[in-house]
């Protein structure tokens, strides 16, 4: 009997140990447990984004709407003016500029064919949600955008 409940623990245990990756420490596991928080996993060119103060966001936006590239070129500019971005802390200041200029090569290349332009216009809408976000943690106000 005392077998048993040994190996009915040590059974729970490895269900414990399975579900371990997908659900958080300290959550529930019956009913396949809780999410507490989800990342998006951004490639280098996303990452690269810079947060800019929302006016300047805005005009980038609407610049890259009608001229593809152009606000993702002048946003470029922004991070060696001390704008922040993901990547900045890994790669510098300097790549973070140059991954900039490279996304607006390729929306600027490629706005022949569409791809290019709807890129842009995605590009700047990210620009727009970053400054967006970052308004409401300098506020100390909840995140829900």
């Amino acid at each position: 009997m005392a077998q048993k409940e040994g190996g009915t623990e040590q059974g729970c245990d490895k269900t414990r140990d399975n579900l371990g990756s997908k659900a958080v420490a300290g959550a529930p596991i019956a009913g396949g447990g809780v999410v507490v928080e989800v990342r998006e996993k951004k490639g280098p060119l996303r990452a690269a984004i810079p947060t800019m103060p929302f006016p300047l966001a805005v005009i980038c936006l609407f610049l890259n709407t009608f001229i593809p590239g152009l606000g993702t070129f002048i946003s470029a500019f922004t991070v060696l003016c001390g704008a922040r971005s993901e990547l900045i802390s890994e790669r510098g200041v300097c790549c973070v500029f140059w991954l900039n200029v490279a996304a607006a090569l390729i929306q600027i290349l490629t706005a022949v064919i569409m791809v290019g332009w709807i890129m842009s216009i995605f590009w700047g809408m990210d620009m727009v949600i970053l400054a967006i976000s970052d308004g409401y943690r300098d506020q100390g106000l909840p995140q829900d955008v």
